[in-house]
């Protein structure tokens, strides 16, 4: 008879799926890394990853390009999964993400202004456009937020009418920026930051993200309990003392910073901020220490599939990874609304 009791059993599953993701997004990654117009053998592969060997030609191949593509689609998933299941808890919805709520359309006509505009085109790649992002981020967020509570409490389908009201907007500003542009080449770049996509992967584009990403998502851990707080209602959290208008405020401003620096290098890539907080709740619980983790594992290893799949599906055509996400993602949509309009999105926020 097992001496077990049942919080060692949930530490052991926990540990154990956490293993199973980490497993997978390394295996993913390899595949990533070997898999293309050029197929190279994974044991290579590892060789030339951990310096064991060079393998000529496909060191390039692997290091060069692939290797910064992955490790940015990685990232991006991490961060897009967290900011979603940040966003679902601040608007007690499983349905909000930052694609639905206008945040990564604000942060694409930032970074896509500074493109036609040309402000500061010795910085863009690094300062500028990250920059332009976040204001943008923070600004829809912002209008969103405000349109909601205009004329009484803020409800979910305020909010969520709201979101696709400025997305729509936004995304038609884009629009025009594209069409009255005066140079060709702006037009690509905005099209790929409209589409989302990690095809201009560099190793120099790795490191602003990354740290981004890293501190964002170790202050929202210890962030969990407010978090948590929130998911008991308004007037529950201020009775538990979370002073929650302050509070949304805080994080929403880093939600909308981690957001604008992701857009700006992987352009605006839909609905994994939606998918993966819900898969992870599903599997852990709402539960936020245990949950930002998961959700960061599970948006990683999906991205770097996604994209995988987006170079491998019509080679040697290269699709943007974000109309992959938005088709897998739409039908999962509206999958949820119906769930949700039974009752039955189990370990959501209400």
């Amino acid at each position: 008879m097992s001496c077990e009791t049942p919080a060692a059993r949930g530490r052991l599953r926990y540990t154990l799926l956490v293993a199973a993701l980490a497993a997978l997004l390394a295996a993913a990654a390899v595949a990533g890394l070997a898999l293309g117009s050029v197929r190279i053998p994974a044991p290579q592969v590892l060789e030339i990853v951990t310096g064991a060997a060079d393998a000529g030609p496909y060191r390039t191949i692997v290091l060069d390009v692939r290797l910064p593509r992955v490790l940015l689609g990685a990232v991006v998933g991490a961060g897009l999964a967290v900011i979603g299941t940040v966003l679902q808890a601040l608007v007690r919805n499983p349905l909000a993400d930052p694609f639905l709520l206008g945040v990564s359309s604000g942060a694409s006509v930032g970074a896509v202004g500074v493109i036609v505009l040309g402000i500061g085109a010795g910085l863009a790649t690094t300062v500028t456009v990250p920059l332009a992002g976040f204001a943008g981020a923070l600004a829809s967020l912002v209008l969103v937020h405000a349109l909601a509570r205009g004329g009484g409490a803020m409800t979910t389908g305020r909010l969520l009418l709201a979101g696709v009201a400025v997305s729509y907007i936004l995304s038609a500003l884009t629009s025009l920026l594209m069409v009255t542009s005066a140079r060709a080449d702006h037009l690509k770049e905005i099209l790929y930051w409209t589409l989302g996509g990690l095809g201009s992967a560099r190793w120099d584009m790795l490191a602003l993200p990354t740290t981004v990403l890293a501190l964002g998502t170790a202050l929202l851990v210890t962030l969990a309990r407010p978090l948590d707080l929130l998911l008991a209602g308004e007037e529950g959290a201020t009775v538990l003392g979370l002073d929650t208008g302050r509070f949304r405020a805080a994080v929403f401003v880093l939600a909308s910073l981690l957001t604008g620096v992701l857009v700006a290098f992987s352009g605006a890539i839909g609905f994994v901020g939606l998918m993966v907080p819900h898969a992870a709740r599903m599997a852990v619980g709402a539960g936020h220490r245990r949950l930002l983790p998961v959700a960061a594992l599970g948006g990683a290893a999906f991205l770097v599939l996604a994209d995988l799949a987006a170079r491998t599906v019509a080679a040697p055509q290269d699709i943007p990874v974000g109309v992959l996400t938005a088709l897998t993602g739409g039908p999962f949509f509206l999958w949820l609304l119906r769930r949700r309009a039974y009752g039955t999105t189990e370990g959501a926020p209400a």
